[in-house]
């Protein structure tokens, strides 16, 4: 298993979290998501490749973005 992690920005809230690791969960090959709302971490756990615009389109559909 493998973990990468992004930052999101615009979350400031347990809701935003919430709508973040839900959005990122649903994506294929993901086994697990933690979202550190205080630094805007979010790690995705893993067991095959991540496509990172599917993580980046998660995101935005939950209302937020991943910061370059």
């Amino acid at each position: 298993m493998s973990e990468t992690a992004y930052t999101v920005t615009g979350m400031t809230c347990d809701h935003c979290v919430q709508a973040v690791s839900a959005e990122v969960a649903k994506l294929t090959g993901v086994t697990g998501v933690d979202v550190d709302l205080a630094s805007g971490r979010v790690r995705v756990s893993h067991e095959q490749p991540l496509d990172d615009p599917a993580i980046r389109a998660a995101v935005e559909e939950a209302g937020y973005e991943v910061a370059p």
